[in-house]
């Protein structure tokens, strides 16, 4: 019987190994390309692999159940394409004993879910964020691509092109109103400047030979005229507090970048203050439900393999990426309810892994009794 556990064993460790390889690169991948394109920019590679260290917990979180998903569904789908499941029964050995190391397993990446849910992946997410916001002032130039406006504050900036450490060709700059409707500076420069100031988080854009317009009403009166107002410059310069959104970001923490504790923390808050926690019991459900799926997914995926009894690898992965794509959606689209607390949605979010775990427990036994 040892024999034959790590002989199944086995075979679902190295087809979840692969999946769970394939499919973080893959999503990890998916998160990196705005990271690629700074790197190119200038932002060095440590803060690269910072960024991926800090996304990859939470994308575990959704690859682990999907490779044990893949994996169950390649294994067992062979298994039962060779007759390898009939021989076995026919033995006396019956379904539970053949997946009892694999649900143990599958029990141990749930934990590991778990954890990866409610304590490591929404601080790290939340991490991985702020670094996005702020580590591209280390390479100032960074900030800055050909071609495309960069908006700062009340600010919106552009540049044709760049050079050298901190040099600007070609740049037009328009301050808006308060409302940030309308244009009231239009100002162009030949070439100009990037400074920081590290400490005070400061950023500095030095222009040179630069034309100013002043659109705003009334611009022109001292000069007499309806219009604009002209001014030419030799030498201009703005300044941006770059760390000001950063800090006020961290003043207040949003509930999906909380820890678990934090989290029942805010909703007690929020009860005894007679105000509406439809939100966070949303966003602690959704983390816990998501921790569970790895059982949910064995326990639909090994019925469905056995059933299939094919020996192509494409329809068992097609099958695990339908069945997935299902259940996360089905739970995204409950999330998205939480505007509505009539709808229960903290409750709603819990219907998929009911449904396959149930599904799967009683397929399971339908198979087992034949």
């Amino acid at each position: 019987m040892k024999i034959l556990n790590w002989y199944v064993t086995r075979g679902f460790l190295l087809a979840f190994g692969m999946a769970i390889a394939i499919l973080t690169f893959g999503m990890t991948g998916a998160n990196l390309i705005k990271v690629f394109d700074l790197v190119s920019q200038g932002i060095s590679f440590w803060t690269f692999l910072k960024f991926t260290g800090y996304i990859l917990p939470i994308v575990l979180t959704f690859t682990v159940p999907w490779a044990v998903m893949v994996a169950v569904m390649l294994v067992f789908g062979r298994m039962s394409a060779d007759s390898e499941i009939t021989a076995m029964r026919a033995c006396g050995i019956s379904i539970l004993q053949i997946v009892s190391p694999i649900l143990i397993f599958t029990f141990l990446l749930t934990l590991l879910c778990l954890y990866l849910q409610v304590e490591v992946g929404p601080p790290f997410l939340g991490k991985s964020r702020d670094l996005m916001k702020t580590a591209a002032i280390d390479q100032p130039l960074a900030l800055f691509e050909p071609g495309r406006q960069i908006a700062i504050e009340n600010t919106i900036i552009y540049i044709d092109d760049k050079e050298g450490d901190n040099s600007l060709k070609g740049v037009q700059i328009y301050t808006l109103t308060p409302n940030g409707r309308e244009v009231a500076q239009d100002i162009s420069a030949e070439r100009g400047k990037l400074l920081v100031d590290k400490e005070k988080q400061i950023l500095t854009v030095q222009l040179f030979d630069c034309l100013l317009i002043n659109k705003g009403a009334g611009a022109g009166a001292d000069f007499g005229t309806d219009g604009p107002q002209r001014l030419f410059s030799e030498e201009l310069s703005f300044s941006f507090n770059y760390g000001r959104e950063a800090n006020e970001m961290r003043v207040s923490v949003r509930p999906k970048y909380m820890k678990l504790t934090d989290l029942m923390g805010r909703i007690r808050l929020t009860k005894e203050l007679n105000q509406d926690t439809t939100e966070l019991e949303v966003e602690l459900n959704q983390r816990i439900a998501f921790a569970l799926s790895p059982i949910a997914f064995l326990l639909l995926g090994l019925p469905l393999a056995i059933r299939t009894s094919r020996r192509e690898t494409s329809v068992g992965l097609f099958l695990s990426v339908i069945l997935a794509g299902v259940f996360f959606l089905s739970i995204i689209l409950c999330e998205s309810l939480s505007m509505f607390p009539h709808l229960y949605p903290q409750y709603l979010l819990w219907l998929p892994n009911i449904i396959f775990q149930i599904g799967g427990a009683v397929m399971t036994y339908r198979i087992s009794q034949r």
